[in-house]
C-alpha cells in the first residue's frame, strides 16, 4: 500500500501563527488524486490508493501531509538572506558535486557576553585605562564568549542526528567544523545546492552553493551562520605599473626597495630585531598563492645587504604549494621581513584549504585555537561590505574584537580601488571595504613619492582605499579626528556618496607604489598596491614591539585608541593628493582628498621610525 505523496508547487508558505485554522482550502479530484489548494497558491497533492479510499484514511493522510508542509515552512529561516550569491567574474561552474563526496562546513555558534568583550577591548587598548596592556589569555576569552551549554547541546545534537561526523571545535568553543557528504549537507541545509566552480588567476577549484540555505527555526538563537557555502576567494588587486619616464640618472632610485624604505622612514642599520626576545610577526594569505624560500633568499641577497635579517620563514601554517610563486605572497613575506628585519616571521598560507572552506574564516579559527601567536599580523584581504551578509560581517567583527583583547595588532590593507563605486537604485555611491572598515583593526592606506625617482615627501597614491563604513558606526576613539576632517576639508564629495557617521578608514599609510619583488627567481619592478604598504607598516610596529619587550612592557596590541590620542605624532603627515572613485559627471573620478591631520585617504600619515618609537615605547 502506497502512502501520501506531497509536492510543493509554489513558494514556501508564509510564517503565521496558525497552522490550519482559518486557511482557505479547496479540494478537488484530479486523476485519482485529491489536490488540496491553499489560498496562497501552494498545493499538496495526496496520492490516494483504493485501499486508502475504502478505509477512509485518505483525508487523514492528506491532512497530515499538509500539516507537515506548513510546519516545515514555519520552522526554517535563512541566516544570510543578504549575502551576495552571484558568480564572481572569471568563475565557471563544473556542475553538481557528487552526492557522496565529503565536504567541510563551519558552524559559527552564538557567543555570550559580547558587550563585556567590547568593554575589555577599550580597557586593554586605551592608555588612560588602568587595565591598559593587561591582555586576556585565550582561556580568558573562552571563559567570556563560550556559547551557552544549551547552544552547544542543541547544535551538536542537530549535527549528530544529520550524520555529521569528525566535528572539530576550537579553544573558545564558538566554531564547529564538521565533515558531511554533499547529500547530508543538502538535507541539513534546505535550499543549498553544491556545485564545483573553477576560477581566479590560479584556476583553483571551490565547492559552493549559489542558492540560499535554511536552518531550523529552533537554531536561530544558537547559530550565526554556516561557512563554506557562499563566499568565493578574493582576487588580488596588486598591479604592476609602467615604469615612469625620466631623463638622467644622477642621485635617482629606480623603484622602492628595502634601502629606499629605510631611508625614507629613518631606519638605520641598527634598527633590527635583537634575536633575543620571543617577538614575532606574521602575514596571512588567502589567494592560493605561495612564496618560495629561494625567492626570499635571493631578495635578501639583492636588497638586504646593509642590515641584519633572517633569510627564512620561522613557521608556515597551512598549505605551502610547490607550484609557481605568487607575486603577492612574495611581496608580503619579503617586505614584512625586511621592514621588521631580524624578527621571527610566520606565514599563514591559505590555511585549512579544502574546496568547501573559506580560507579567511579558517584563519580566524586558527586565531581562536592558538594560545601563543605573533604580536603583529598583516593581512592583504578584503571584500566589498555590501557583498557580505550582516550575520557574517558582524561575527567576523567579533572575532577581530577577540584578537584585540589578546593584545594582537591586526593590520589590514585598505584596498586598491580608492573610495570605490557602485550603483544603488540608480544612484552612485562610494563602496567601502571590509575588514578594512572594522573598528577593531588598524587599516593601512598607500602613498607615492612626489618624485617617483627621488626619496622625497609622499603624496596620495590614487588607488589608496579609504572612506566610511555603511555597517559600523564611528568609534569614539576617532570622533574628534573625523569631525575635524569633515568640518575643514575643502573638497568633500556630495554627502549622498558616503555615510559620514560610519567608521572612517584608513588609520595610517605607507608607500604603496613602485616596489621591487623577487618571484620565481626573477626580480620584478614597479609592483604597487596597499598589499605592499601593509607589511611595511607591520614590520615597523614589530621593531617597536621589540623595544617594548626589551624594556619590560607589553606589546602594542590594538593600536587605534592610542594612535588617535597622539594626533599623528611620530608620523609624516600626507597633505597632497586625492584618490579615485566613481567615473561620472558629479564627482569626475575623484573621491576624498588628503589634508592636514587625519584624512580618509592616508589616515594620520606614514611612519617616521625614531619619532614613532619615542611616542610608542613607554606605557
Amino acid at each position: 500500500m502506497q502512502g501520501a505523496e506531497i509536492l510543493v508547487a509554489a513558494p514556501p508558505l508564509p510564517s503565521t501563527q496558525d497552522h490550519l485554522r482559518g486557511r482557505s482550502l479547496q479540494r478537488h479530484w484530479l486523476l485519482g488524486r485529491e489536490v488540496v489548494a491553499l489560498e496562497n497558491g501552494a498545493h499538496v497533492i495526496c496520492h490516494m490508493t483504493a485501499d486508502l479510499q475504502k478505509g477512509g484514511m485518505g483525508l487523514r493522510v492528506c491532512l497530515l501531509g499538509l500539516l507537515a508542509l506548513i510546519i516545515a515552512s514555519k520552522c526554517h529561516y535563512t541566516p544570510e538572506p543578504d549575502q551576495q550569491r552571484t558568480l564572481p567574474p572569471g568563475w565557471v561552474s563544473l556542475g553538481r558535486v557528487d552526492p557522496e563526496e565529503e565536504l567541510s562546513l563551519t558552524f559559527a555558534l552564538r557567543q555570550q557576553n559580547l558587550e563585556r568583550l567590547s568593554e575589555l577591548v577599550q580597557a586593554v587598548s586605551d592608555p588612560g585605562s588602568p587595565r591598559y596592556g593587561k591582555y586576556l589569555t585565550i582561556e580568558d576569552v573562552a571563559e567570556l564568549v563560550r556559547p551557552s551549554p544549551l547552544t552547544l547541546h542543541t547544535v551538536q545534537k542537530w549535527l549528530w542526528a544529520a550524520g555529521a561526523r569528525n566535528c572539530n571545535s576550537v579553544t573558545t568553543q564558538d566554531f564547529l567544523t564538521c565533515w558531511l557528504s554533499v547529500r547530508q549537507a543538502e538535507l541539513l541545509l534546505p535550499g543549498a545546492e553544491f556545485h564545483r566552480y573553477v576560477g581566479g588567476p590560479a584556476k583553483i577549484h571551490v565547492v559552493r552553493s549559489l542558492r540560499p540555505y535554511q536552518l531550523p527555526q529552533a537554531l536561530a538563537p544558537h547559530v550565526d551562520f554556516v561557512g563554506g557555502l557562499h563566499r568565493f576567494p578574493p582576487t588580488s588587486s596588486l598591479r604592476q605599473r609602467p615604469k615612469p619616464q625620466v631623463a638622467g640618472t644622477v642621485g635617482l632610485h629606480f623603484g622602492v626597495t628595502p634601502s629606499v624604505l629605510r631611508e625614507r622612514y629613518n631606519l638605520t642599520a641598527r634598527d633590527v630585531g635583537s634575536g633575543t626576545t620571543n617577538n614575532s610577526q606574521a602575514c596571512a594569505q588567502f589567494l592560493e598563492q605561495y612564496f618560495h624560500d629561494s625567492d626570499l633568499a635571493e631578495f635578501m641577497r639583492l636588497f638586504g645587504g646593509n642590515f641584519a635579517h633572517q633569510a627564512s620563514v620561522a613557521r608556515v601554517i597551512g598549505k605551502q604549494g610547490r607550484g609557481r610563486a605568487g607575486i603577492e605572497a612574495s611581496l608580503d613575506v619579503q617586505y614584512l621581513m625586511s621592514a621588521g628585519a631580524n624578527i621571527s616571521t610566520w606565514v599563514y598560507s591559505s590555511p585549512g584549504r579544502h574546496e568547501a572552506q573559506e580560507p579567511f574564516l579558517q584563519w580566524l579559527l586558527l586565531l581562536s585555537n592558538e594560545s601563543s601567536l605573533p604580536h603583529v599580523h598583516t593581512v592583504s584581504y578584503g571584500d566589498d561590505e555590501d557583498s557580505l551578509s550582516s550575520a557574517y560581517i558582524q561575527r567576523v567583527n567579533t572575532e577581530l574584537m577577540k584578537a584585540a583583547t589578546r593584545g594582537l595588532t591586526l593590520l589590514f590593507a585598505s584596498g586598491d580601488s580608492g573610495a570605490g563605486c557602485w550603483s544603488v537604485s540608480g544612484r552612485h555611491q562610494f563602496r567601502p571595504s571590509f575588514p578594512a572598515s572594522s573598528p577593531y583593526v588598524t587599516t593601512v592606506g598607500g602613498t607615492s613619492f612626489q618624485n617617483p625617482f627621488l626619496v622625497t615627501n609622499e603624496v596620495v597614491d590614487y588607488i589608496s582605499g579609504g572612506g566610511f563604513s555603511n555597517v559600523f558606526p564611528r568609534p569614539s576613539y576617532q570622533e574628534e579626528a573625523v569631525v575635524q576632517f569633515l568640518n575643514s576639508s575643502p573638497h568633500l564629495p556630495p554627502s549622498s556618496y558616503f555615510n559620514a557617521s560610519g567608521r572612517a578608514y584608513p588609520d595610517v599609510a605607507a608607500l604603496s607604489d613602485g616596489y621591487w619583488v623577487v618571484s620565481n627567481n626573477v626580480p620584478i619592478p614597479w609592483v604597487s598596491g596597499t598589499s605592499a604598504s601593509t607589511p611595511v607598516f607591520g614590520g615597523i610596529l614589530s621593531l617597536i614591539n621589540e623595544h617594548r619587550i626589551l624594556s619590560g612592557h607589553p606589546p602594542l596590541g590594538f593600536l587605534n585608541p592610542r594612535l588617535y590620542q597622539q594626533h599623528g605624532a611620530g608620523l609624516f603627515d600626507v597633505t597632497r593628493g586625492c584618490h579615485e572613485s566613481c567615473l561620472n559627471e558629479e564627482v569626475e573620478g575623484q573621491g576624498f582628498c588628503s589634508g592636514p591631520g587625519w584624512d580618509p585617504v592616508t589616515g594620520w600619515g606614514t611612519p617616521n621610525f625614531p619619532a614613532l618609537l619615542k611616542i610608542l615605547l613607554n606605557p
